[in-house]
Parts: C-alpha cells; structure tokens; sequence
C-alpha cells in the first residue's frame, strides 16, 4: 500500500472516541442493566441522539487515507483485514454472548440472528458494511481523471435518501414504527442500520478530506453561535415540542443529530490541551479509545441487572445529575473490568490478533 501519507496522531480524536465509548456504555447501562427507556432518563434521550452517529463520524474521519493508491491490491488487502477485524471478532462473542447471557444457546442465537440489533453486536457488522461500500467507492473514484469533491457529496446525498426511508413506515417495511410484517432480509442482515448510519460516516469522511477548510469553517466567528442557536430549537422539537408531524419531523432530528456530534466534535477540538497524554483524563480517555473494539465485544457480559434501580428512576424521573452521574459510573466500572478480560485475552499473541485485530 506504497503512497500513504501518515500524519501524526490527533491525541483529542483518540480521546473523543474514548468519550463516545463511555456514552455507548451508559446508555447500555440504561437501557439493558436498568431495564428503562432512555425517555424515562432527563439526559439519556439527549446523549443518545449523536453519541452512535459521532462513533461513524468518528470512523468516517479516521478512514480517509490521503495519498492512498487505489489499485487492485490495495482494495483486497485492505477489504481483506477488515473482514477478518471486524467478522471473526464479532461471531466470537456473539455466540459466547449467547451462552453467557441467553437462557437457551441456540434459541437465543436464532432470536438474535432475526433481529437487526443482533443482542447489541450489530455495530461490527454494520461498520465493515461502510467500510466495503467506501473501498468500493475510493476506488472507482480514483479512477476518475478530474479529482472533485462531487463524486462523495453525490454519494452523501444518496445516503441520506435511504437513511430518510428508516424513517418512512408507511412505504419501507424496514422503518422504525412499522407494525406490519417485517422484512426478514434487511432484520437478519442489518442493512437498515447501514441506511440510518452512512450518512454520518460519510461526513465524518469529508470533514477530514477537506480538512483545513474545516477548520476555517469552525474557527470562523460566526459558525458555533449559528449551530448552536439551531441546535437548541431542532433538539426541543424532537424531544419536547413536536411540532413537525410525520415524514417532517425527521428533519429536527436530523438537524441536531449532526449539530450535536459537529459541537462535540469542535469541543475536543478547541480543548486539545487538555486532551494530552501530558493530563490524566487524556490518557485516560486515549486508552479507552484505542480499545473501543475490546471494550465493545465485551463489554455486554459485565453489565449489571438492576430492575430494582430502573423502578425506581420510573417513579422518580428526570433527575438529571443522578440518572446521568450514576449511569456513567457504572458504565466507567464496566469499561474497567472488560479492559482488564481484554489484557488478560491480549497475554495470547493468537487471541491479540485475531480477536482484537491487532498484530503487534
């Protein structure tokens, strides 16, 4: 893969997935160990609005490699490890997920295996979707003989066509809300998750394409105080007013989902001071992110079983530092044991690649 130019880490990147993999953990904290709705949580509906499409913007970012020479090896070497880091990690903890956590291994498998979210190991999956359409893409796009920055605003705008049918149960039988009969080919392969996910993978891509006009656009005075401002009344509609009905009210929710991960983004951007390896919270963060796909895969075996806790955040609801400060402590204490199985698994240069994805 001769023509790759590597650029220095951005140490804040590391630490803003790290972030992001503290709020996946949380709200899986919420949601399976409390057993509650995130509407039930004050912060919870939030968070959850952009921490997954930030962890594909993320990815998106990450993926572009400039100077790249997309030719026939290149494509099959790098589809090749991604296949290989992303299926056989996955169908190793699915099926130990099964066991551990289902009551019956094989009805828990076929239960899992019928619906989209797979028992929660749908991310793996759905990322080496992305990966395999953007190899595609690249590649034929590095065929053209004009480089242009049309050929991945074209494919970000047909991506967010089919992330709009997710949202459509009216006409596509794979949308959230369908009552109908379920379409058996998109629950047991996942793609309705690549539909309603690409497109902040794709804009992750392109920020980090057109990376110095990026950062003027960001650093510009008047750029954070318009998303913001947008932002608080596009939030308010999804969550609290409602005041776009049907096909329409996709379009606040849309509009903070990227506003939200673009300011979280900024954020750890303006603040790489103290996102270092100089400062404990930046180290601690970085270890996190760099471990994302250990602490991802097993991180679904620790979490705790608190209905009694659950109950009691449904009587007493929207406690905003409680629900939130408890919620990420735990997840922090989840995220503490599967780091320490994953270094234990990692002793095992056998387990450290092809579990882990890593060689060295």
């Amino acid at each position: 893969m001769a023509g790759v130019t590597r650029k220095p880490r951005l140490e804040w990147l590391d630490a803003l997935r790290g972030f992001t993999m503290i709020l996946v953990v949380s709200s899986h904290v919420w949601g399976f160990g409390f057993g509650l709705s995130p509407k039930v949580s004050s912060s919870m509906q939030f968070l959850i609005m952009f921490r997954m499409p930030l962890f594909f913007f993320v990815s998106g970012f990450l993926a572009y490699k400039a100077g790249l020479v997309w030719d026939f090896k290149t494509f099959g070497t790098l589809l090749a490890k991604k296949v290989r880091v992303q299926t056989i990690p996955t169908i190793v903890f699915f099926l130990f997920g099964a066991v551990i956590l289902g009551t019956e291994f094989e009805a828990t498998v076929m239960d899992w295996l019928s619906k989209p979210l797979k028992g929660g190991y749908w991310f793996t999956i759905v990322l080496l979707y992305m990966f395999i359409v953007y190899y595609i893409f690249c590649f034929f796009e590095s065929r053209l003989k004009v480089k242009s920055w049309i050929p991945i605003t074209v494919l970000f705008f047909i991506s967010l066509g089919f992330y709009e049918t997710c949202y459509q149960p009216e006409y596509f039988d794979w949308a959230f809300g369908w009552r109908g009969p379920q379409n058996e080919f998109m629950n047991y392969s996942s793609i309705n998750q690549l539909f309603m996910y690409f497109p902040f993978f794709l804009y992750g891509n392109i920020v980090r394409r057109y990376w110095d006009r990026a950062q003027r656009v960001m650093d510009s005075r008047w750029f954070y105080p318009v998303i913001v401002i947008l932002v608080i009344f596009a939030a308010l509609d999804s969550l609290k007013w409602h005041t776009l009905r049907m096909t329409w009210a996709i379009i606040p929710l849309t509009l903070a989902r990227f506003i939200l991960l673009t300011m979280v983004f900024m954020y750890f951007r303006h603040y790489h001071q103290y996102f270092t390896q100089r400062t404990v919270v930046g180290r601690s963060l970085q270890y996190i992110g760099r471990r994302t796909l250990d602490i991802y895969l097993i991180h679904y075996l620790f979490l705790p079983n608190l209905p009694t806790i659950g109950s009691f955040f449904n009587q007493y609801r929207h406690n905003f530092v409680i629900d939130t400060t408890l919620s990420v402590f735990l997840a922090l204490l989840v995220i503490g044991f599967s780091v320490l199985t994953s270094n234990i698994l990692r002793v095992s240069p056998f387990f450290k690649k092809y579990l882990f994805g890593r060689s060295s």
